[in-house]
């Protein structure tokens, strides 16, 4: 009996631990500015670097030292404060700095072909951000169920397949408008038949 209480004890002071901890911040304030610090040494540091670079190549370098820091900083947060809404955050921050460099790379091309480049940018950032946002409902969906009753499970299964269908609408609509981009380098009759054949295949 005594070693019952004294387990039970035991639970309540790591749970009462666990909720500080949750509401402060799973890293302390010395590691989280530390981190911090670290972040910004690293931006200024990989920034510098594109100095010695000119015209769209500086360019694509800031990009990609902008687009780490931001990363960078999200994992932090994501490491101080772990949750779905962080791990959220952290792909965002990763689709986000994906897109700023391919949008980037896109410069140094020209006419139709850029601009197709920086649709398939786009396309591959919504890709990105629609997976992350159906992957985060799911399972915070499935979280909620797996406290409740069947017929929450059961809810629960249909946020998952209404979080995909969303996520497959919005990539579909993105690759629609990158498809309808490339029919812009045809004209007359070649291009009408380009956008009948991209409406076709993406039921438009």
């Amino acid at each position: 009996m005594k070693t019952l209480n004294i387990n039970a004890i035991a639970l309540a002071v790591t749970l009462a631990f666990s909720a500080s901890a949750m509401a402060e911040g799973m890293l302390s304030k010395a590691d989280y500015k530390a981190g911090k610090e670290k972040v910004s040494v690293d931006y200024k540091a990989a920034k510098a670097a594109c100095s010695g670079l000119s015209g769209n190549a500086s360019d694509i370098c800031v990009a990609d030292a902008k687009g780490k820091k931001e990363v960078a900083m999200a994992e932090l947060k994501a490491a101080d404060k772990p949750g779905l809404k962080a791990n959220y955050e952290v792909s965002v921050a990763k689709a986000e700095a994906d897109y700023g460099v391919a949008n980037e790379r896109c410069d140094d091309l020209a006419g139709n072909v850029k601009d197709v480049c920086v649709k398939e940018a786009k396309a591959a950032q919504t890709t990105a951000k629609a997976d992350a946002k159906a992957k985060m409902k799911s399972a915070d969906a499935n979280a909620t169920a797996n406290e409740k009753t069947a017929e929450a499970r059961g809810d629960a299964n249909k946020q998952t397949a209404d979080a995909k269908k969303d996520a497959t609408a919005d990539k579909v609509d993105a690759k629609y408008s990158v498809a309808k981009e490339k029919c812009d380098a045809y004209s007359g009759a070649a291009k009408d038949n380009c956008m009948s054949q991209a409406k076709a295949n993406f039921n438009k």
